[in-house]
């Protein structure tokens, strides 16, 4: 049975009500000083622990995290939160930057891979969002600085009025440590870390496994401009050469692509005599299946499809077969990362490449 926390009702000097996870944290941290919980013990669950004293997961994980930034507990990845002893050195106090373009779609999984990797380390984060707009990321990173980050991680924008060659340049040369995050030069004369999604090798492992189902007459449907859509198409070019497939590509921009673009995407791929399709993104495979049964075709007798990214395939019509980049374990390995270089920025600087798995639903007709 969970012991019952009970987040007691003080008040601050300033006569206001003291926030839920402080007023928690403040009752955990004198149960550890107590030897409710001795060292080396672990913690019951942030469920548990919402459960006895009343409250949200949320506010057990806040209470948590001042206790792993004040060197009392220790998150251990797949076993819990263990009380440390008193002589344990001082938690890892480094402020974390951390810019992404968007909250809402991809990144999720992402951020939630940092701020547990963050949190176990006893960093602190401090998240901005670009939108997509380059400017707007450069006065993100300057705030950062003013607050005195310690390092950074950062999806780029790499489209902009500032080539990409040379915006990646300004982002080597910053004057804290750095790690991209789902993006990459191809110069090789940058010298940025990063830890990406292995794209190319994605939409090979497509096309692969399209090939393995007896399709030899391949088609691309891609949303680009997009960082993503060229080594998508690499990988592709590369998987159909090799099989000696027939091919052909089809493109057009987020904005165009609609119910009508999705059916002259599929017109061009019947004209082509595809029997199959690796689709960047989602959304974009979506509409193409609307497109096939408007055209009296069947997803995937007439037509089968892999979708690319795994953001919503499974909540197609017909469940989507999806390229599933590691988004989660993405954002584990770039945080590790950054840790590591401010353990010891003398380290080597590491580029990371994880492949991506593909997650069978029905779309491609596999059994």
């Amino acid at each position: 049975m969970a012991e019952h926390v009970q987040p007691s009702a003080d008040r601050t000097a300033e006569g206001t009500v003291d926030l839920k996870f402080r007023q928690l944290a403040r009752e955990l941290r004198e149960r550890i000083r107590q030897g409710t919980w001795p060292a080396d013990s672990r913690l019951p669950t942030e469920k548990q622990l919402a459960e006895s004293s009343r409250t949200s997961v949320s506010t057990v994980r806040r209470a948590v995290d001042e206790l792993v930034a004040e060197g009392l507990v220790v998150r251990r990845q797949g076993s819990g939160t263990f009380v440390l002893p008193p002589d344990a050195p001082g938690p890892n106090r480094a402020l974390v930057g951390v810019v992404v373009p968007d909250t809402a779609f991809y990144y999720p999984r992402v951020l939630q891979g940092i701020e547990e990797t963050l949190s176990a380390a006893g960093a602190r984060l401090l998240l901005a969002c670009s939108g997509y707009d380059q400017e707007r990321e450069s006065k993100d990173l300057q705030d950062m600085f003013d607050a005195g980050v310690d390092g950074l991680l950062v999806v780029p924008t790499l489209t902009g009025p500032e080539a990409a060659e040379h915006y990646l340049a300004r982002l080597a040369a910053l004057p804290v440590p750095a790690v991209l995050v789902e993006r990459r030069g191809t110069s090789l004369g940058d010298t940025n870390e990063y830890v990406c999604t292995h794209h190319e090798a994605g939409a090979y492992d497509a096309v692969r496994h399209l090939a393995a189902l007896g399709h030899r007459a391949i088609g691309l449907a891609l949303r680009d401009p997009s960082p993503t859509a060229a080594p998508v198409a690499e990988g592709f070019r590369q998987a159909t050469a090799e099989l000696d497939c027939t091919t052909t590509e089809f493109r057009a921009t987020r904005e165009e692509w609609s119910p009508a673009t999705a059916d002259r995407c599929l017109a061009a791929l019947r004209a082509a005599g595809v029997s199959a399709v690796v689709c960047f993104g989602d959304r974009q495979a979506a509409m193409l299946v609307g497109a096939a049964r408007r055209a009296g075709l069947t997803v995937p007798g007439d037509l089968a499809l892999v979708a690319y990214d795994d953001e919503i395939a499974d909540l197609a019509d017909i469940s989507l077969t999806a390229v599933a980049p590691p988004k989660h374990l993405l954002g584990i390995t770039a945080a590790e990362t950054l840790l590591r270089r401010l353990d010891n920025p003398a380290l080597p600087r590491r580029r990371v490449l994880l492949r991506p798995g593909i997650t069978v639903r029905q779309s491609c007709g596999a059994a």
